[in-house]
């Protein structure tokens, strides 16, 4: 689809979800309190208010409206419905919380959410209808065939066919047809006449996995395709070269190639990530560590006399060193500055420290890490400065975590690598897990690892001790 038609139907659906919104709650609120006043909204405010900013922010966060969710039906209403029922669940919890300042009944707040929950799979339904329209209308039916019969073309066939609706791939043209007898595809002999072909099928575009200085009759075909309005398509290979993706950016006309993709280069999603660090570090300094730190404080100094903090220098992000904070769960002993607890017996560990690093309790200070910006809730966990040295000599690729902050849990936490490093496959391991997460990087993955983490410290992890 085009730039444009995909900025119309983002504007539509962020307008028509606000309106639908909106409008159910009106329904609703005179439908079922008809006797409040004459001002329906005035005793209902602080719910309204509720409604909105939660979707509005729940949108933004989520990125609902990005072309990633537009672009496939299935996709937008399985993202759209799984953001309904986070704002709901909220919602509640937040009028719960604050029943004082709510005035509304529990039917009409009920009512409001089923009506929404209907509302929302009318404008997806809507979403569909439109797309299929559009394309049936202006003729966006894209026919495709692909130069080159290879893994290359093969896989991009695949790519292809995801675009849902729009593309109808008719075939491959090579040179030296061996096309299988199970293929879904037909396979044209001979490259030049590769025109001759589109135009006897009627195909829109034309896409060459075979580089022109590879064989020059790809030359003279993307001299000629622009004269029989066929647009021609260069598909690289880098595979020969790098192998792993390559991400394209541009610089005016210029083409970048980078190896890594990542998301928190951008400006707004370093904003987000920022902005949900601050609001939760707070909370929970506010909230917990407020009772917490002279509650553990007390029981810590009881066990074993000395400071209730830890303070270790760690390897941060460009591995610049910062004073990262824990509660302390040894006895005060110089050689936990370079040497962590090897087993769940070892004898510097306290009664009180041992239950705190099953929980993951003595992590919490590290939330004044975050608050200060030294650290993320959520990234790749930070290690002593010796052994960022002792590892980055054993992983070619372990410096690469380093372009991230620090966090508190992280993706390899939540799939078990924790815990001492005693093998090359344990480093390995974290490190593959934090590059999956600096590539991969949303503010719904980070919502998804916290989770993870309260339900393994609930469960019980075997490395943690």
């Amino acid at each position: 689809m085009d730039r444009q038609f995909l900025q119309f139907r983002q504007m539509l659906f962020v307008v028509l979800d606000l309106f639908l919104l909106n409008f159910g709650f009106l329904v609703n609120r005179l439908a079922i309190e008809e006797q409040a006043s004459a001002t329906p909204l005035s005793s209902h405010t602080f719910y309204w208010l509720l409604l909105n900013v939660f979707w509005v922010a729940g949108t933004w966060l989520g990125e609902i409206y990005s072309y990633h969710q537009l672009s496939r039906f299935r996709r937008f209403t399985k993202s759209s419905f799984l953001l309904y029922f986070i704002w709901a669940f909220s919602v509640l919890v937040v009028s719960f919380l604050l029943r004082h300042y709510f005035t509304s009944s529990w039917v009409f707040v009920y009512s409001t959410f089923a009506w929404f929950a209907a509302a929302l799979l009318f404008s997806r339904l809507l979403h569909l209808v439109l797309k299929v329209w559009v394309v049936k209308k202006a003729g966006l039916n894209r026919r495709i065939i692909i130069l080159g019969y290879n893994k290359l073309g093969q896989k991009l066939a695949t790519y292809l066919e995801r675009e849902e609706l729009s593309i109808s791939i008719v075939g491959f043209v090579d040179d030296a047809p061996m096309l299988p007898e199970s293929s879904a595809y037909q396979l044209f002999a001979g490259l030049s006449d590769a025109l001759a072909i589109a135009k006897r099928h009627g195909i829109t575009e034309i896409y060459s996995t075979i580089m022109p200085e590879n064989n020059s009759t790809v030359y003279s075909l993307m001299k000629q395709a622009d004269n029989d309005l066929i647009r021609l398509r260069l598909v690289p290979d880098f595979s020969y070269f790098i192998n792993r993706p390559v991400h394209v950016n541009y610089i005016f006309d210029m083409p970048i190639l980078s190896v890594l993709k990542e998301p928190l280069t951008q400006v707004t999603n370093q904003f987000k990530k920022r902005t949900f660090d601050i609001i939760v570090s707070f909370f929970v300094t506010v909230l917990i560590l407020s009772w917490l730190v002279p509650v553990l404080g007390l029981l810590i100094y009881l066990q074993s006399p000395g400071p209730i903090f830890f303070v270790q220098l760690r390897s941060g992000k460009n591995n610049k060193s910062f004073r990262c904070f824990k509660f302390r769960s040894m006895t005060a002993n110089r050689a936990a500055n370079f040497q962590q607890a090897t087993t769940r017996q070892d004898a510097r560990v306290t009664r009180i420290g041992r239950f705190m690093r099953k929980t993951s309790l003595d992590e919490f200070p590290q939330f004044l890490n975050v608050l200060f910006g030294h650290m993320s809730i959520v990234g790749p966990r930070p290690h002593m400065l010796k052994h960022t040295k002792s590892f980055s000599a054993q992983e070619d690729q372990y410096m690469i975590r380093q372009f991230l902050k620090p966090g508190i849990t992280g993706w390899a936490q939540v799939n078990g690598y924790r815990g001492e490093i005693t093998e090359l496959r344990h480093i390995q391991k974290r490190v593959e897990c934090d590059l999956w997460y600096l590539e991969n990087w949303s503010l719904g993955l980070d919502l998804k690892i916290i989770f993870l983490t309260v339900y393994n410290v609930f469960k019980g992890e075997e490395n943690a001790f």
